[in-house]
């Protein structure tokens, strides 16, 4: 099982999470591309931490929003999305390359992850960005997603993930940020419901039914209260539990 986080979310003298402590939990690092959050000093500096640690870095891409965190769907022309996701990866890969190491996947970040969920287009545009960039490159998103499908079909290699402290809905998306018991607080909570999705047990959704989901990598977010404690608390649960960690991007 692969353990990621989302690093890198700082701008400036703004900070979020802290990176150095994930860095030490996890084994595979999202970072942020400088569209809804990073700059060149973050990103020079997560990557050069995670070559150092051994652990995976993945583009995290997203909508060119900034004071929205990247967390408000945009309606971009599919071309111009298109561009912007090489944007980004490449921006990361050349500070990549620098610390020893290299962009291993990539990963869409906040509005832009849910909305090509189903959104056709938008999921298409990001689908040929990779494929144009370099199509060895694994892609990590949520099952059942036109995203996965349609770079299926391209022939990229799909990888599926699952959130650690999201709450689900019955049909297995995450609930909106907007409704009340969207993100889960409670570490130990948090813990026993990874191991479930590691060892192939359902988890309760919201509406208190249970949920299966076959995850091949599961997202401990860096920008929540107690972050690190709780990606702590995740990856001891689950190596008690007998789970190999490994970057399923080696």
């Amino acid at each position: 099982m692969d353990l990621n986080s989302d690093l890198g979310e700082g701008f400036g003298q703004w900070t979020l999470g802290d990176d150095d402590a994930l860095l030490g939990v996890v084994t595979s690092a999202n970072v942020a591309c400088g569209f809804h959050a990073g700059d060149p000093v973050i990103l020079r500096r997560v990557c050069d931490r995670a070559a150092a640690a051994g652990v995976a870095v993945g583009a995290q891409v997203g909508y060119r929003d900034l004071a929205g965190f990247g967390r408000r769907f945009v309606d971009v022309e599919p071309d111009a999305l298109t561009q912007d996701v090489l944007y980004q990866v490449g921006a990361l890969e050349a500070f990549a390359r620098v610390a020893g190491t290299r962009v291993r996947y990539v990963k869409p970040h906040g509005a832009l992850y849910n909305a090509i969920v189903a959104h056709e287009e938008q999921a298409a545009a990001v689908v040929r960005a990779v494929v144009e960039y370099d199509r060895t490159l694994p892609v990590l998103g949520l099952p059942g997603s036109a995203w996965l499908r349609l770079a299926g079909e391209a022939g990229l290699t799909t990888v599926a993930e699952a959130f650690a402290d999201r709450a689900y809905t019955p049909e297995g998306t995450l609930v909106s940020r907007r409704l009340p018991g969207a993100v889960l607080h409670d570490a130990g909570e948090i813990a026993a419901r990874c191991v479930a999705m590691a060892t192939g047990e359902p988890v309760t959704d919201v509406e208190g039914g249970s949920l299966s989901l076959a995850p091949a990598s599961i997202c401990v977010h860096g920008d929540t209260p107690g972050a690190v404690d709780i990606a702590r608390r995740v990856r001891a649960a689950l190596t008690g539990a007998g789970v190999d960690l490994a970057p399923f991007a080696p």
